[in-house]
C-alpha cells in the first residue's frame, strides 16, 4: 500500500512511521510512505500556502492552488489513489472503515489542514472526508496519523498473528468492546486475577469472556 501525507510539517510523521509496526510494514513491504511537503506548492517568493477567508473572521485559510498541485502531483505517482480529507465536516472513522480500506490496499493520500482549515473548493478531489471524532485538533497530523495506523496494522502479516486483529474491540458492529485482560502476577496489590481464567477450562473461559463484553459508549 503506497501512503502519500500532504503536510506543511512532514518531520511530525518521522518517529511515528518509523517505529513500531508501521515500521514493520515498511521493511516487509506491506506499506510505503512518503510525505509531500504542501509549502514546496506555496505561491511567489514567500511560498504563500494561505490566505484570510471572504466574508471576514479570524485565522487564515489554506488557499486551494498549492492542495491542488499537491495531489496533483501525488496521483503522478498513484494515478489510482484515493484521496483523504480530516475534517470536522467528514463522517465519523470506525474500526469497520479501517478494515475496508486494509481489504482495498489501494493507495491512500491524505491531506493534513492547518489554520483554520481549507478553502472548500478543494472537497472536489477529496474522496473520502472523515472525522476521528467530535473535537478539534490544531491540524490535521494527528488525524493522519490515526488512519494510516488503523489501517496498515491490519494489512496481512503486519501484526503477525492474524487471530489477533480478530478479537479486538469494535471488529464486528463497530460499538462491541473485548474483554478485559490479566497477566502475571497472579495477584497484585491484593487484586486478583479472576479464578475463572486459572482454571483451564476452556469453554467456562469463553463464556466469562463473552459475559465482558460490552457495548462502547456513543
Amino acid at each position: 500500500m503506497n501512503i502519500q501525507i500532504i503536510t506543511l510539517f512532514p518531520a511530525m510523521f518521522d518517529g511515528v512511521l518509523g517505529n513500531s509496526m508501521l515500521w514493520r510494514a515498511s521493511e516487509q513491504g506491506a506499506a510505503q510512505y512518503s510525505c509531500i511537503d504542501l509549502r514546496e506548492f506555496g505561491l511567489g517568493p514567500r511560498r504563500q500556502v494561505d490566505d484570510t477567508p471572504y466574508g471576514g473572521g479570524d485565522g487564515m485559510l489554506l488557499k486551494p492552488e498549492p492542495l491542488i498541485a499537491a495531489i496533483e502531483k501525488a496521483k503522478q505517482k498513484d494515478p489510482t489513489a484515493k484521496v483523504y480529507l480530516p475534517t470536522p465536516r467528514g463522517k465519523l472513522y470506525k474500526q469497520s472503515d479501517a478494515k475496508r480500506l486494509a481489504a482495498k490496499g489501494s493507495g491512500m493520500i491524505i491531506i493534513c489542514p492547518r489554520y483554520e482549515g481549507y478553502d472548500e473548493r478543494v472537497i472536489k478531489w477529496v474522496d473520502e472526508p472523515y472525522r476521528i471524532g467530535n473535537y478539534v485538533l490544531t491540524g490535521g497530523e494527528l488525524p493522519a496519523m490515526i488512519l494510516i495506523d488503523s489501517v496498515v496494522r491490519l494489512l496481512p502479516g503486519v501484526l503477525g498473528g492474524e487471530a489477533s486483529a480478530d478479537i479486538e474491540s469494535f471488529q464486528d458492529d463497530d460499538k462491541t468492546i473485548e474483554f478485559p485482560q490479566y497477566t502475571r502476577p497472579e495477584n497484585f496489590r491484593d487484586m486478583a486475577v479472576p479464578s475463572v481464567l486459572l482454571s483451564g477450562h476452556h469453554a467456562e473461559i469463553e463464556a466469562w469472556r463473552a459475559a465482558e463484553r460490552r457495548q462502547a459508549d456513543d
